[in-house]
């Protein structure tokens, strides 16, 4: 799959222990079908997606335990649910391809940021990823240490 063009796009939420907590193979790009208080929210920008994760369920792929606050400017009639399943926009072959390495390799599907592209529309950046066990993270954790004092060195000397 091609990168998007990433250069005129405001990211709204991150998921910042998802590259700490997985090891992450493929990353795909989602709409999300969202209802007009959930945009106006997303755009104020106080969503969470630390704990959410993608899932397939009979009718498509879903986001589950996403958080978007409710809209405080509409009227309590026009509010949305915080915590509800929100579903992911994606072509069926790339769906068939997420939905066949979570049964068979046992693999999850985190989403790693929510943003608004340049023609406005949300979208979800959602990798197919691999939990770590914990000498996998104290290893890039060491690995990410040491880059980081091999460049320091190579500064000083010049």
């Amino acid at each position: 799959m091609a990168k998007p063009p990433e250069d005129n796009r405001k990211v709204v939420a991150q998921n910042r222990k998802a590259r700490h907590e997985y090891k992450i193979d493929d990353v795909f790009e989602a709409g999300i079908m969202l209802t007009g208080t959930e945009v106006k929210s997303l755009r104020k920008g106080s969503s969470n997606i630390g704990e959410s994760y993608a899932s397939w369920e009979k009718g498509g792929l879903f986001l589950v335990n996403s958080y978007i606050p409710e809209y405080q400017q509409a009227g309590r009639f026009f509010q949305h649910e915080p915590r509800r399943k929100r579903k992911l926009l994606m072509h069926a072959r790339e769906i068939a391809k997420l939905t066949q390495a979570v049964e068979r390799k046992g693999m999850t599907l985190v989403p790693l940021e929510i943003y608004f592209n340049a023609k406005g529309i949300a979208k979800l950046k959602l990798a197919l990823a691999e939990g770590k066990k914990l000498h996998d993270k104290r290893a890039s954790d060491k690995e990410r240490d040491w880059n980081r004092e091999k460049a320091r060195v190579l500064r000083d000397r010049g």
